[in-house]
């Protein structure tokens, strides 16, 4: 597609997660109610993740109804024009019902099947509603938060580096995933778990964090967010590949990537925590 094309899809991105974003807000300014739990009792969806989704759903259709949809609350549909939006509602649902302020809209609109290892994401935008931040970018074009353009931190020796990371909701992989980080914790600067994989890789592009990584994401955990953490400068990828999978998100300065990726690696084969993806 072209570049106006892109440009386009970015400003609907944009405007869509600003609506979005408001709705939640007003949501959880009133109290957030659990709707239901999915794969554990911790796995929550409220009912504002449920409105916010059909909001966003209704707002693409009406100004693209030939794409697909691929969002985390409702089916998915295929469209006719080769571009699927992925969208999380509210990437950070527990930190929503605590009322912590770091939850994010994540919309992105990529080219090709919805799966990671094929696609390709054209533009995207996280905003988190608590803090006002709206995050953007456009393949090819930059990341930006606001009118500010972001740059993955470079330079920063592994030992030096802030990293965040995610937990599952399964508790049995919580410990294994906790194995990892008590492994990990002496050698880097200091181990982060903000409660959204979106705002994490935002947060990699802003330089708040060095590099972050995570098994088990879904892909409208990280559609946005992996598009504006690689358009800051950011590496963003898995064990060997560029591309980023259920199996592990690793995103970071390449030349930090370089030196964690073999370690992340040892200490997974080493024990236990290799049960964490």
């Amino acid at each position: 597609m072209t570049a106006p094309a892109h440009t386009g899809l970015l400003t609907l991105a944009r405007e869509i997660a600003l609506a979005a974003g408001g709705l939640a807000r007003e949501r959880r300014e009133a109290g957030a109610t659990i709707a239901a739990t999915k794969s554990s009792a911790e796995d929550i969806v409220t009912h504002a993740d449920r409105e916010t989704e059909a909001l966003i759903r209704a707002l693409i259709a009406d100004a693209r109804p030939n794409d697909g949809f691929y969002g985390e609350e409702s089916d998915a549909s295929a469209g006719t024009s080769g571009l699927t939006w992925v969208v999380d509602p509210i990437d950070g649902t527990v930190n929503y019902l605590y009322g912590i302020p770091a939850y994010a809209v994540s919309i992105a609109v990529v080219e090709g099947d919805p799966d990671p290892a094929g696609w390709t994401a054209l533009a995207g935008a996280v905003f988190n509603p608590a803090a006002g931040e709206l995050f953007t970018a456009m393949a090819g074009a930059g990341a930006f938060l606001a009118d500010r353009t972001l740059r993955a931190n470079t330079g920063v020796p592994l030992e030096l580096a802030l990293i965040g990371t995610g937990f599952s909701y399964s508790a049995s992989r919580r410990v294994e995933q906790a194995t990892a980080v008590r492994e990990l914790i002496g050698r880097v600067r200091d181990i982060r778990r903000i409660g959204s994989a979106a705002l994490d890789l935002c947060g990699v592009a802003a330089g708040r964090l060095d590099l972050y990584y995570e098994r088990g994401l879904h892909p409208w955990d990280h559609a946005a967010g992996a598009l504006i953490a690689r358009e800051s400068g950011a590496r963003v990828g898995g064990f060997g590949v560029d591309r980023e999978g259920s199996e592990l998100l690793i995103a970071g300065a390449p030349d930090l990537y370089d030196a964690f990726e073999p370690l992340l690696a040892e200490i997974f084969a080493a024990g236990p925590a290799a049960a964490g993806a």
